[in-house]
């Protein structure tokens, strides 16, 4: 098996969407879940993640890209009952960004949805 598929099964294993973007914020990789996670599913490959999004969250998107390219290596971008979803840089062995990803996290127990009577 080479190193890129051998990469692309580690990512498809894992339970939560990963979703990677360039510097020009275009989707170049989805995990196997975050494929099925989007309405759009692998459709969303190779277009605009900001397509994807309202004013308010290309602007956080824009303003996270920014501080990564700054030097940050991750930011939170959403916080709710459903999850927490966090921007982490992508770099090269120099240090240069060559994009992003989007991680999920389940939410905090205390921000669970709360119960359907």
């Amino acid at each position: 098996m080479t190193t890129p598929d051998l990469l692309a099964c580690l990512l498809d294993s894992l339970a939560h969407p990963y979703v990677f973007c360039d510097l020009d914020n275009v989707v170049r990789y989805m995990n196997r879940p975050a494929v099925a996670h989007y309405r759009r599913g692998a459709a969303l490959l190779g277009t605009s993640v900001l397509d994807c999004h309202g004013e308010a969250a290309r602007a956080r998107i824009r303003e996270v890209l920014a501080e990564l390219l700054a030097g940050a290596d991750e930011r939170l971008i959403t916080d709710d009952h459903r999850f927490r979803i966090y921007m982490r840089a992508v770099r090269d062995p120099s240090g240069a960004l060559l994009g992003y990803f989007e991680r999920y996290e389940p939410p905090l127990p205390d921000r669970a949805a709360p119960a359907r009577g």
